[in-house]
């Protein structure tokens, strides 16, 4: 979950507008001693906000020395929670924790010195052997760990309103692009005005990143993240005019929708499919759909498309030992069933029952198990927020012109210029 760039006036605004809100923990807060601990995440509504109070009841239990204080700022994919954060590290205010995505986008907050290793608390709280191999290569930068994960969500994920197939006479899930670009034929001309309902710039970019993995398959979508694949190649130029071919399919409002908006088009029966994060589930859930169907986007086939949540330690945070808490919390096995039981998403652990989930998580828990694992860059684990913010400001220009070669150009631009180092 993703977010576009503004201008600096506008992050101060919205900083400033917000700073009552995210900076509430008072006096009682500063120093190793107080019992206030800001964490700040963009969890604020549905299946996410769920998750979150979750894992603060989990947290009231496990650390009772210490008060919560919820810096959530709302905006689908962190849009304005990044905003306001990077204003609050420039200042030399850091909240006691934040919510980042683990993988290469933390390498922005190490590289500019502002979160502390943890690897000493990764082996006094046994996270060493609970948490998968795999995981934990992804997590080490330069032989050091800087985050805890709470959960791992899968990306490339098509949801569909049941009823709306239904009536359009589609019976089977699509296992290929031109099986779903059939489908979405079907919805139109039953009547559907959006048969794939779509939001902004970083929605779009996890579709592109989904249609890219189809056309690509797992390894050489994995080298577009890594230097391996080159972004002008011919092949990436098909997935772009695939990709234009399925927003044609959508609804025209889109750059001005976020990812609960395209939801509830489908909730409302107003669009048959929506690619999302399965957050979605949850989320669902927690507004009462249950009329949902979900299946890998068309192509993906055994790829599992990863991201996962985490909280870090800032330099210059107020409660360190509270922060250790709740850190300890976030990796323990009875805050992460909390948390993943409610917002969708799996545990980052290894020993997790899966007997404990709904249905969906028990099918993801599974499949993380046995499928082709490749990173989000819309989510972080494959790029850095540089390369993030450049590509969701192309797939808006995109949105608009529709000039595949021009896309193609901006992206591996950016690739070039936020290579990692």
């Amino acid at each position: 979950m993703r977010f576009t760039r503004r201008t600096a006036l506008a992050v101060v605004g919205v900083a400033a507008l917000l700073a009552p809100a995210a900076c509430g923990s008072g006096d009682d807060s500063g120093g190793s001693g107080g019992k206030n601990v800001e964490v700040f995440t963009w969890w604020a509504d549905g299946g996410e906000k769920a998750g979150l109070d979750g894992l603060v009841s989990t947290f009231g239990t496990a650390c009772p020395d210490y008060t919560f204080v919820n810096g959530a700022v709302a905006g689908g994919a962190g849009a304005n929670a990044k905003q306001v954060l990077a204003s609050r590290l420039q200042q030399g205010d850091p909240p006691d924790t934040f919510q980042a995505h683990a993988g290469a986008e933390l390498q922005d907050y190490i590289n500019a010195g502002q979160i502390e290793d943890l690897s000493a608390q990764y082996k006094e709280w046994g996270l060493t052997e609970a948490l998968p191999k795999g995981l934990l290569d992804n997590l080490t930068v330069d032989g050091k760990i800087y985050s805890v994960p709470s959960n791992i969500h899968r990306a490339n994920v098509l949801w569909s309103n049941k009823s709306v197939l239904s009536k359009a006479g589609i019976t089977s899930e699509p296992k290929s692009l031109d099986e779903l670009f059939a489908n979405l034929d079907k919805l139109k001309n039953s009547g559907v005005a959006a048969p794939l309902a779509v939001g902004k710039d970083w929605t779009q970019l996890m579709l592109l990143e989904s249609v890219l993995i189809t056309d690509l398959g797992p390894e050489k979508f994995t080298g577009l993240w890594n230097g391996s694949t080159d972004w002008n190649g011919a092949d990436v130029a098909k997935g772009i005019e695939d990709f234009k071919k399925l927003l044609s399919y959508s609804n025209k409002d889109r750059d001005t929708f976020d990812w609960t908006d395209a939801e509830k088009l489908v909730m409302d029966g107003k669009a048959g499919y929506q690619l999302m994060g399965d957050w979605e589930a949850a989320d669902l859930d927690a507004k009462g759909f249950k009329d949902y169907g979900y299946s890998v986007f068309p192509g993906n086939g055994e790829t599992f498309q990863w991201l996962a949540d985490s909280f870090v330690l800032p330099k210059g945070a107020k409660n360190p030992e509270g922060t250790k808490c709740w850190l300890k919390t976030v990796g323990s096995a009875e805050g992460q069933k909390a948390f993943n039981t409610k917002k969708g998403s799996i545990p980052a652990r290894t020993d997790a029952n899966a007997a404990d989930y709904p249905a969906y998580q028990q099918t993801a828990i599974a499949a993380w198990k046995t499928a082709t694992q490749v990173p989000s860059c819309a989510h972080g684990s494959a790029c850095s927020q540089g390369f993030q913010g450049a590509a969701n400001s192309a797939l808006g220009k995109f949105s608009s012109d529709q000039n595949v070669g021009e896309l193609q150009k901006a992206m591996a631009a950016g690739a070039k210029q936020f290579a990692k180092k």
